[in-house]
């Protein structure tokens, strides 16, 4: 990862931070996205601690808020004219439903707005750092050398397929038609993450960019669920694994040689996953990217 830009959402603890160490130890710059930049700094000096010779730089990113984004993608071009790697890795749980000074529903802004406008902004830092030296970016007839190849890398979930399975109800996709629970809320947004990233994978065909999803499952003493405590709280930190081993996966997608030839796909353990039900209709996907479109005044 010598020479190669990584930029890392929710890297200011848990699961994010641990890739964006494991990042840095890898050899790249990898830009720390914190939701305040007092959390990006302070995220700085904790990875610095544990690898003294990283290099690290902080970006503040509100990802519930687009004006939050669009800024903070506006300041990472100022500085970098490419992007090796994005791993989208922000997410939040929410007991109660509350909505943006924008007008969207918390879980749905941040869970999958945030991962679509912010990934659609910066598409062009990522083919471009992908193409060969004078090659045009997004050629599709780019040769097969995934050296080049730029990654994405989306945190999702593993969600039940099949007839009575996770769906997304585009006819309320903020919740806010019944009672709100995290429950209900939630996973829709992990299968909504899947479904951009397959919709994502299409788009990107022949740019060398490629698109994966991970489920790093169960992540041990993190922040995430600090909102709705509770039972499901106590059986994450009694039974998660810790955050540095359910890196392990969105790190590989990230660098390997081996993850550079395939895009698409959800990944746990090393190993793809089914994405039964909704999950792999082509039809829903299409539908999901024109929504945020949509949401995002992107065309």
């Amino acid at each position: 990862m010598e020479g190669k830009v990584a930029l890392v959402t929710g890297a200011t603890g848990g699961l994010g931070r641990a890739i964006a160490t494991a990042l840095a130890r890898e050899g790249a710059a990898v830009v720390v996205v914190g939701r305040s930049t007092a959390r990006a700094e302070q995220a700085v000096r904790d990875i610095s601690a544990v690898v003294p010779n990283a290099t690290l730089e902080p970006l503040a990113c509100d990802l519930s808020l687009q004006a939050s984004i669009r800024s903070a993608a506006d300041e990472f071009l100022s500085r970098h004219d490419r992007l090796h790697v994005l791993v989208n890795a922000a997410g939040v749980f929410r007991k109660e439903r509350q909505v943006t000074p924008e007008g969207l529903e918390v879980t749905f802004a941040t869970n999958v707005m945030g991962y679509f406008l912010l990934t659609t902004l910066l598409l062009e830092a990522l083919k471009k750092a992908a193409a060969p030296a004078g090659q045009v970016p997004g050629d599709t007839n780019r040769p097969g050398n995934t050296s080049n190849t730029s990654r994405i890398v989306n945190i999702a979930s593993r969600y039940s397929g099949g007839p009575s399975g996770t769906k997304i109800d585009f006819d309320d996709l903020q919740t806010a038609k019944g009672k709100y629970s995290f429950m209900r809320a939630t996973p829709p947004t992990m299968l909504a993450r899947i479904l951009f990233t397959q919709e994502l994978a299409e788009r990107l065909r022949g740019t060398g960019v490629v698109a994966n999803a991970a489920h790093p499952g169960l992540v041990k003493d993190t922040t995430l669920l600090q909102d709705v405590g509770g039972p499901f709280r106590w059986l994450t930190n009694t039974f998660g694994a810790s955050a540095e081993k359910a890196a392990d996966t969105p790190v590989w997608l990230a660098t390997s040689p081996e993850a550079a030839a395939v895009s698409g796909k959800l990944w746990a353990k090393r190993k793809e996953l089914p994405t039964p039900g909704m999950g792999s209709d082509p039809v829903a996907r299409k539908r999901l990217w024109e929504e945020c479109s949509r949401l995002s005044g992107l065309t």
